[in-house]
């Protein structure tokens, strides 16, 4: 084993005289797969052991750490960065109202607090009594709510709790009046959310077999089943409703309709909206499931039914997307009843309110809302109140009214409630934000990309910016799974524009800002799309003068950190600085690993042909780094309970490049701990890494 003596940092002269640093050693190993008669080398296979499992990945870990920080905390801006960050942050963060039986619930931020408190009320203007307060669960904030789901009378709430940021949750039930909790636990779930069935008497849910022992966070999830659980009773008696053994990577969410007659089963191979459908008569015992739709061709998300009339919102001759209204009896295609007809824009999503159908679209990224009846006709817009992102809509189909959040990138988010028989919108609360719109500026700009695709981006700046090629700039895209970024108001990335960054996030094909036609673009072999896009960003805003090649810093999340390796590997020149956030960094093996699976619709696998092998390891960065280049400053970000994107990926991504780099620019990786993927981190864990992001990209646009 390596003494730690080997892992010691040398900095020679201050970080902003190009450090030299010390890497730890990793060890390579003698690693050779074969695909299609095709050998590849892995020498970092052992950094794909489980971080909690394996004690030299754990030293790594440990030793890879110490030099980040000391990086970090040298870094002359550090410090200020976090105060500004701490400072933004001190006000209460309020969310989008929903009404469930005699309540409305809302969840609230309060300042520094590590997680919102979920409040219930009988009014709107009422007494606000806790329901949940997720600040008193751990005293270092890493145990999160992760999920409420309420019976539909409202009467009991199945929350998840979270811990460490792991996908693995357990699930437990408060009576919302009391606020006390029943006797029933439902450990180990993950990716489900309990469905309560119309009588409120128990739920359904997804269950995957116990994982092996010790491969709990890197093993495969497969194998699903959809049980019911009746409340009151010991989990060893829940019954079975569906499984089907024969297709062990089928996914399955279960519900009922809202009038309890029916029950149904949505299918999915994998993150494609491509579903089929089942459905049980539950007023017939003896009925069994049927198919309402076979294939997995299109997108079903079922809105509400009358009796046997469903109406759906699909993208089925229609990649824009619809609503129609399908008779279970009849439900072939031909026999539908087009009730909203696919638009220019996307549609982003249906709720039915006021027994009318609430359509939320994309317009150039932009929310747009339109009122229709029941049965098809236009009633009103409502009207945003600017040019940005709305979001909420919710609501039953009983309900009069409905509550949204609105903002963008120089607006921050304001709640409003609208009547949904009078169609005014009444402003609830105001952001306290501290940020001056009048001090930024926002513009949408589109550009060419590589294949001549016009592709929209958005562009954010201090007022009074000149256009001379000396602005630092951060670049940010995801572009992948049909996900569309919509503006928003980000505190740090005011911090950054504060810094005399300019802020650019790109609408890369692959996500959903076009519909279907605009993801397809962007997956599978069409992926080089996404890579071309962001790259074509970058040059434009080199042409433009907004910035100038090395003063720009990268960053992009999960999908969105395969993209930063990726285009750092493949146009390195243009960059100062990388930051790959828990990226899918080998495109070889993603899929052995938890939820890896689940990508292979989007990206495919090297497993499916020789063709799809080749193009993956054409783009794959852990494997396309190579002596001799001068790569952008990085630091890669990973966490050691990321169960979805597993560790390994970062891991081995550093290791490499820190093997074959050659130069002074620092390529760092920072682990957070007792973190996963991004979701459930505390108030304290967040300032500390985004202070750690903008610090690196400012010592490194310079």
């Amino acid at each position: 084993m390596l003494k730690k003596s080997l892992y010691l940092l040398l900095i020679v002269g201050c970080v902003s005289c190009s450090p030299s640093i010390e890497y730890p050693k990793a060890e390579r190993v003698d690693q050779v797969d074969e695909y299609f008669g095709v050998k590849v080398s892995d020498p970092y296979r052992w950094l794909e052991e489980d971080v909690r499992e394996s004690e030299r990945v754990s030293e790594w870990v440990e030793h890879q750490n110490e030099i980040t920080r000391a990086y970090l905390d040298g870094i002359p801006e550090r410090e200020q960065i976090k105060e500004r960050l701490t400072e933004l942050w001190d006000y209460d963060k309020v969310g989008v109202p929903s009404r469930h039986g005699d309540y409305y619930i809302q969840s609230v931020r309060h300042s520094m607090d590590n997680h919102s408190i979920v409040y219930k009320m009988k009014s709107l203007d009422g007494e606000k009594e806790v329901l949940f307060n997720p600040n008193t669960w751990s005293d270092d904030g890493t145990v999160a709510l992760a999920g409420m789901s309420f019976s539909d009378d409202g009467r009991y709430v199945a929350y998840g709790i979270q811990e460490s940021g792991s996908d693995w949750r357990t699930w437990k039930i408060r009576e919302v009046a009391s606020g006390k909790d029943l006797p029933d636990v439902m450990e180990d779930l993950k990716f489900t959310s309990p469905s309560w069935d119309q009588k409120g008497e128990g739920f359904y849910y997804g269950e995957y077999p116990a994982p092996a022992e010790g491969e709990k966070f890197t093993s495969l999830n497969t194998n699903e089943k959809i049980m019911y659980h009746k409340l009151g009773e010991p989990r060893s008696a829940d019954r079975q409703v569906y499984e089907n053994p024969e297709n062990p990577k089928w996914n399955f969410w279960a519900g009922e309709t809202n009038d309890g007659r029916y029950l149904l089963i949505t299918i999915s191979v994998g993150t494609d909206d491509k579903y089929r459908v089942l459905y049980k008569d539950l007023q017939n015992p003896d009925s069994e499931f049927t198919y309402l739709v076979s294939e997995f061709e299109n997108s079903y998300y079922l809105l509400e039914n009358d009796d046997n009339i469903f109406y759906f919102q699909t993208d089925r001759d229609a990649p824009m997307g619809r609503v129609i209204a399908m008779d279970v009896n009849h439900p072939e295609p031909e026999n539908w009843i087009e009730l909203v007809p696919e638009e220019k824009e996307t549609l982003d999503g249906v709720n039915m309110v006021n027994e009318q159908f609430l359509c939320k679209y994309l317009k150039d990224v932009t929310t747009q809302v339109k009122v229709y009846s029941k049965e098809g006709e236009f009633v009103r817009d409502i009207k945003m109140p600017g040019v940005g992102t709305g979001s909420g809509f919710g609501g039953r189909r009983y309900h009069k009214e409905t509550f949204y959040a609105f903002s963008s990138y120089d607006i921050p988010p304001s709640i409003f409630r609208y009547d949904m028989e009078t169609g005014t919108s009444t402003l609830m609360e105001k952001s306290k934000a501290k940020m001056d719109p009048d001090k930024f500026v926002t513009e949408q700009i589109f550009f060419e990309s590589k294949d001549g695709t016009k592709v929209p981006m958005f562009v954010s700046y201090m007022k009074g910016m000149k256009r001379d090629g000396s602005n630092p700039t951060m670049l940010y895209g995801y572009g992948g799974f049909s996900i569309s970024l919509q503006p928003g108001y980000s505190l740090g990335r005011q911090v950054l524009m504060e810094n005399g960054f300019v802020v650019a996030t790109v609408n890369l094909r692959g996500g959903g800002e076009y519909g279907e036609d605009w993801h397809e673009a962007g997956k599978r072999f069409k992926k080089q799309n996404v890579f071309d896009d962001f790259i074509g960003a970058a040059e434009y805003m080199i042409k433009e003068k907004y910035t100038s090649a090395g003063k720009i810093a990268i960053l992009g999340g999960s999908n969105g950190g395969l993209l930063v390796g990726a285009v750092m590997v493949q146009r390195p020149e243009l960059y100062g600085a990388a930051v790959p956030e828990v990226g899918v960094m080998d495109m070889l093996r993603f899929d052995n690993f938890t939820a890896g699976r689940f990508w292979v619709d989007e990206y495919g696998s090297a497993k499916e042909s020789k063709e799809m092998f080749e193009y993956l390891l054409s783009y794959s960065p852990y494997h396309n780094l190579r002596p001799e280049v001068a790569y952008p400053a990085t630091m890669v970000m990973t966490a050691d309970t990321d169960d979805r994107v597993v560790p390994g990926h970062s891991f081995k991504f550093a290791a490499r490049l820190q093997h074959v780099y050659k130069g002074e620019e620092p390529m760092l990786i920072r682990i957070e701990t007792k973190a996963g993927h991004g979701s459930g981190k505390p108030t304290s864990k967040l300032i500390d890494e985004i202070a750690d992001i903008y610090a690196f990209m400012v010592e490194n646009t310079k």
